[in-house]
């Protein structure tokens, strides 16, 4: 076995039936890995009927079901035990692929034997690079200079934007401290010699303590930058205050973890003092109502791809009063339909190129929906046909 594909699931069913198609089109367009590979997802109790809805449309690939949220880090290490492949893949549910992802990240993998693990390129759902596809570790300094916001005012800074590696170019390959447990896939010799993720971080930050482990057992982490994929952000996780809290206190165990025994306490003042100041930051950032995408003005939209699913969105469309255009350049949202002379690859570039000029929704062919984020603090939106 090549490839073992490891996605913890919550509440996520269209997005996740976005990234299963993409995947299964990465996974049958490699000779290899179409009979060489596995995928496992971990559902955490989801009460969408993610299970029910997506395990007859895939059925060759294993679904998981707990009957309780586990978090992130338990149930990766549920998968992780049982996998059978060389190379095991953590992937987040709310992610498109490009069809060559899988494949360029096994050639990149075969031509740098240090390697242990390696994340992407990737944008979120407006095509913005998203600046934790490379990170430095969270060491005293490079904490402070986050949190209190100094890496804003200096995004290329080697020294105030240590955090996101911003010296480093993200269209060049580069071995970086941390990876993205959005997509991360590592050596599974790796992984059984520094063990899978520790569970004590529920969510947030076990991809930094798993990355942490790999570079101090002597191999290489790195960012490659020659294939993108999507990662909504907003689809999987609602930015609120419980938000908030857990991903704070996921960082200060992350500190008192790797930290507290080596690092005196004016050291350990800086860290925690930035902290408290961007949690303040966050709490006033969050906001109070949250409008859902129906509530909306509708806005031109325009249809791009696949005509076999062209007609079918266009009648949606207009039983729900929803104008369309048909000039791209009139248009303010666009509906990517992949399939029939559109790939994810050449959509994700497209994204890129047009610097957010548009918001987006993503429907791969044959699926039930059509889905996007623009920010991380948008929850998500599909269109179901």
């Amino acid at each position: 076995m090549i490839l073992s594909v490891v996605i913890v699931s919550y509440q996520v069913k269209f997005f996740l039936e976005q990234c299963l198609s993409s995947l299964k089109k990465a996974l049958d367009g490699n000779e290899q890995l179409r009979s060489q590979s596995e995928v496992l997802i971990v559902d955490n109790a989801s009460r969408d009927g993610t299970v029910e809805f997506l395990q007859t449309i895939y059925p060759g690939f294993q679904f998981i079901c707990n009957t309780d949220n586990r978090g992130f880090a338990q149930a990766n290490n549920q998968a992780l035990r049982i996998c059978q492949g060389e190379f095991v893949l953590f992937l987040n549910p709310d992610t498109i692929l490009a069809e060559d992802s899988l494949s360029a990240c096994l050639t990149f993998f075969a031509h740098h034997r240090d390697a242990g693990a390696l994340g992407v390129h990737m944008v979120d759902g407006r095509g913005r690079y998203l600046k934790e596809s490379k990170r430095g570790f969270p060491n005293p300094v490079a904490s402070f200079f986050k949190m209190t916001g100094f890496i804003h005012l200096f995004p290329r800074s080697k020294l105030f934007s240590a955090y996101y590696q911003g010296h480093l170019d993200p269209k060049s390959s580069h071995p970086v401290d941390v990876l993205s447990g959005a997509f991360m896939m590592v050596k599974k010799a790796v992984i059984d010699q520094v063990g899978g993720f520790d569970e004590q971080f529920f969510m947030y930050a076990e991809d930094i303590d798993l990355s942490w482990r790999i570079r101090k057992a002597g191999f290489t982490n790195y960012y490659f930058s020659e294939t993108s994929i999507i990662h909504f952000k907003g689809g999987s996780t609602k930015k609120d205050f419980r938000y908030v809290k857990m991903f704070y206190t996921a960082m200060d165990q992350f500190m008192k973890k790797h930290f507290v025994k080596t690092r005196s306490g004016a050291q350990m003042f800086l860290i925690r003092s930035g902290m408290r100041m961007h949690q303040v930051l966050a709490f006033l950032q969050i906001p109070f109502h949250s409008s859902s995408p129906q509530s909306r003005a509708p806005v031109p939209v325009f249809i791009k791809g696949n005509p076999d699913s062209s007609f079918l969105f266009r009648q949606k469309l207009e039983t729900m009063g929803i104008p369309m255009t048909e000039k791209e350049s009139a248009g303010v949202e666009i509906i990517y339909l992949e399939g029939s002379g559109l790939s994810w690859k050449s959509i994700i570039a497209e994204m890129i190129r047009n610097k957010v000029r548009y918001r987006y929704r993503f429907h791969g062919s044959g699926t039930h929906a059509a889905v996007g984020s623009d920010s991380a603090g948008d929850p998500g939106k599909f269109l179901v046909l």
